[in-house]
């Protein structure tokens, strides 16, 4: 008899065991499930910066080429005189618009460069390289299409304006689609200056929070 109570009470042990082992196997399942979940959602965070990220860069690759096209296609001649006097209005005759067309031809190249790297961070949303490669290249681009698009504004104003102090004539009134059209070409720089920042600061949002 007191064999057979030691064996059955050594059996009851063993299933105690088991099902302590089986608890503490769910319990370590249950805590890798509930650690999994945040990662899941900040990876779906960053997916979504990164699919705004393509799309503001499409938006300023259209605003970047229209500014450079449509100034660099500005030319007007006055139609008031012979051919062999002539009044005309280039954008090439001031180096400030000149530096304005290859601002924002460079910031277009950029920009179509960059998609590859944007398409990269929709994929693997949790990629430090190539969202750290765009902030850097992104920060240059603002200081570079600001730069443009102010020395631009500048000779603008004085078109529209002029100045009194240096004897410096308002031309907008006799070149008026000269003046109409280096306007529209230096707010669409402005609009891509401002898609830009936005650029960068989606960029260190997303790190700062890897």
């Amino acid at each position: 008899m007191d064999s057979k109570s030691k064996s059955h009470e050594t059996a009851i042990n063993i299933s105690e065991t088991e099902s302590n082992k089986g608890k503490s196997t769910a319990a370590a399942t249950i805590v890798a499930t509930t650690k999994a979940i945040p990662h899941n959602q900040k990876g779906g965070w960053r997916r979504g910066v990164a699919i705004f990220d393509f799309i503001l860069r499409l938006c300023g690759l259209v605003a970047a080429l229209a500014a450079a096209t449509t100034m660099g296609t500005t030319d007007e001649t006055l139609p008031l005189f012979t051919q062999f006097f002539q009044f005309e209005a280039s954008y090439d005759d001031l180096p400030a618009f000149s530096y304005f067309v290859v601002a924002n031809a460079i910031a277009s190249g950029y920009l179509v460069l960059s998609l590859p790297f944007s398409i990269v961070c929709i994929v693997r949303p949790h990629l430090v390289g190539a969202r750290l490669v765009l902030l850097i290249l992104d920060t240059v681009m603002v200081a570079f299409t600001t730069a443009g698009a102010a020395a631009a504004a500048a000779i603008v104003y004085l078109a529209h304006n002029g100045n009194s102090t240096t004897q410096w004539q308002a031309i907008c009134q006799q070149f008026g689609d000269f003046c109409q059209q280096v306007s529209g070409a230096v707010v669409a720089s402005f609009i891509a200056a401002v898609i830009f920042i936005f650029l960068v600061i989606f960029s260190a949002l997303s790190l700062r929070r890897h």
